[in-house]
């Protein structure tokens, strides 16, 4: 079957939008007909090269649509459901998944080659030149095919413009808050960087109760989306010291928790700076795979500051993305608002130049239904 997809041929080279094939899906997978595809900062890093990946790659993670076909054995969803995609396909059956903790799947993320699907094979191909295909979703496409375990059934009325929101951004960000360290009600926190990712954060904070909400960036635009979004004070790091500044408004002491949002030594380190004694940093960013943090060695045991990683909040994905759809129906989570513009396949482009000029909370790649 023919599709129209983005795909990346060359680092640091504008990405190519072409009619390709898609093969049917095979034993334990589906075809998904994509309706929406958020445009988030990781497309971009596969785009750079911040995120290292097999090439050629059709993009996209964060996506919703309806079952075209399905596969063999398939038995959670049929043709015609409608259905949000996880980035991370989880197998079920190693030590995470098991355990409870699917986002950490060994299989998805050790064991099989990245870009393929779980049986480490592509669909997508054009002629003999075959697709990888960005975290085994491959979403900016018309047609994609993923493993069973990477839908998530939807009921017909949800708006899938905005449930794609929710495969990638929206539980990174909740999650990082609620399941990752559990924030409790009344802490004081900062968020550094106020992208799609950071905006979810200060979303996951405000669903829990912080009592005080501190967001960090260097465009004032992003600032002043924070705000709409809950935080109660901001910080424009382009114009004074972050990290004294925010250990200037919490009397000296630093916050509760503080999530760096960007993947950035630099950023990781002034988050573990600002946490107060007892305090903990979040490092929710992906920095480039060679990158390191620096950070005052001392800080860990004399006041027992921790550096916590969180991939994809902690999710559980069956679990947490479904209630993060019930808390946007009932009217306590923000997914309206994350959609800034929408834009064609064939404008892909524009929409990671509106990206990185700070213009969008998230752009939305929309294909006819």
């Amino acid at each position: 079957m023919k599709t129209r997809a983005a795909i990346v041929y060359s680092v640091n080279e504008p990405v190519a939008v072409e009619d390709i094939e898609v093969e049917a899906p095979r034993q334990g997978e589906v075809m998904v007909k994509i309706a929406a595809s958020g445009v988030c900062h990781s497309d971009l890093s596969v785009v750079n090269g911040t995120i290292p990946m097999s090439l050629p790659a059709v993009l996209g993670h964060e996506g919703a649509g309806v079952i075209a076909d399905v596969g063999p054995g398939v038995e959670s969803v049929r043709p015609g459901d409608a259905v949000m995609l996880t980035f991370v396909t989880a197998c079920g059956q190693c030590h995470y998944c098991t355990s409870g903790r699917p986002n950490l799947c060994s299989k998805h993320w050790r064991t099989t080659p990245r870009g393929t699907l779980m049986d480490g094979t592509c669909r997508f191909h054009k002629g003999e030149q075959r697709f990888f295909q960005m975290a085994r979703a491959g979403t900016m496409s018309e047609y994609t095919v993923v493993g069973e375990n990477a839908v998530i059934r939807v009921d017909e009325s949800t708006p899938l413009d905005k449930a794609a929101l929710i495969g990638c951004g929206v539980m990174t960000g909740v999650g990082a808050v609620s399941n990752t360290v559990g924030v409790e009600p009344g802490s004081t926190v900062v968020i550094i960087g106020a992208g799609g990712v950071g905006l979810n954060v200060v979303q996951g904070a405000v669903l829990v109760g912080a009592g005080r909400i501190i967001v960090v960036d260097i465009v004032p635009r992003k600032l002043e989306f924070a705000r709409r979004f809950g935080a109660t004070d901001a910080v424009d790091a382009s114009k004074e010291d972050a990290v004294e500044r925010v250990l200037e408004m919490t009397g000296g002491e630093g916050a509760d928790y503080a999530f760096e949002a960007i993947g950035n030594p630099t950023t990781i380190a002034q988050a573990f700076r600002m946490v107060r004694p007892g305090g903990t940093a979040v490092a929710i960013g992906i920095a480039g795979k060679d990158a390191m943090v620096l950070i005052p060695a001392a800080m860990l045991p004399y006041g027992e500051r921790r550096l916590v990683g969180s991939m994809y909040g902690s999710a559980r994905m069956r679990v947490d993305m479904p209630r993060l759809l019930h808390l946007y129906r009932d009217g306590r989570l923000k997914l309206d608002e994350l959609v800034t513009r929408t834009y064609t396949i064939d404008q892909v482009n524009d929409a990671f130049a509106d990206m990185e000029a700070g213009l969008n909370v998230r752009g939305v790649i929309l294909f006819e239904r």
